[in-house]
């Protein structure tokens, strides 16, 4: 089964030829990195174009995703499974597709770590469907497995995490994570950096037990800390040290509205 887009023409433009035209402006030229090893985990906004796109194609630009990607995000609507994953077909977006890698996410569902074969928690869910016109843009032939997370509890986080980077390890093609977050929400520009250098900072130092710690302590209103730490705790498996904040910025920026914002970041972890 296809997932056919549901926030284009809002979130994004459903124009194919315009869609296309502010990727380049967001993206820009992709350099040739066919001789850099592929990123274990790159972090990337999923707001509204006009507030996320910038942020995200910088941070697109300077990854080197694998062909294949565990793309994963938060859960806004409620729907579906704690862990819930997109088992085949294609998601398409205006004027493409990206193909789900059906093996990949069978191994996911298999696993016992908690992932399920559940299409309803990504039926109205914007997070992921918004990355991907820019992992298209990034490599058209790049195979995805949707993973939409809404399990809290940490431990399970963990070990699903440490289950995900033992199926990476042992796949016989690379594979790279991609989380889709936003970060504070509808705070002030200063306080959100204030809440956010504090968790990108365990990001940063890829400490997924005390970047879980800070948000649920300190009410971050990051959307995607359980994907994040899940993605965290499989990085860190994989033999991750230390990520690299590419950007960090706010709604403030384009509304000129810095008493509340919505506040994005890229991460890159290689």
């Amino acid at each position: 089964m296809n997932r056919k887009p549901v926030v284009a023409g809002r979130f994004y433009t459903d124009d194919p030829r315009q869609l296309k035209t502010e990727l380049q402006q967001y993206v820009g030229v992709l350099p040739d990195k066919s001789a850099m090893p592929y990123d274990r985990l790159v972090m990337l906004p999923h707001a509204g174009y006009m507030f996320s796109g910038l942020p995200c194609g910088k941070t697109i630009a300077r990854s080197n995703l694998a062909p294949t990607v565990i793309l994963m995000g938060p859960n806004h609507t409620g729907l579906g499974a704690p862990m819930s994953v997109w088992p085949s077909g294609s998601w398409e977006f205006p004027g493409g597709k990206l193909d789900v890698d059906h093996d990949l996410a069978a191994a996911l569902i298999n696993s016992g770590a908690g992932f399920v074969d559940n299409q309803a928690a990504h039926s109205r869910e914007h997070s992921l469907e918004v990355i991907v016109p820019f992992l298209h843009y990034h490599n058209p032939s790049t195979r995805i497995v949707p993973v939409c997370v809404s399990e809290s509890s940490p431990a399970a986080l963990r070990k699903a995490g440490e289950v995900l980077a033992e199926i990476i390890a042992a796949s016989d093609k690379p594979i790279s994570i991609v989380v889709s977050s936003d970060m504070s929400h509808f705070v002030s520009a200063s306080k959100a950096k204030r809440m956010d250098s504090m968790a990108l900072e365990a990001v940063i130092r890829m400490d997924p037990q005390d970047f879980y710690s800070i948000v649920a302590s300190n009410q971050i209103s990051m959307c995607g800390v359980l994907p994040m730490t899940m993605a965290m705790f499989a990085a860190k498996k994989l033999g991750a040290g230390s990520g690299k904040l590419v950007e960090y910025t706010n709604s403030g920026q384009v509304t000129g509205d810095y008493e509340s914002v919505v506040a994005y970041a890229g991460v890159i972890v290689s």
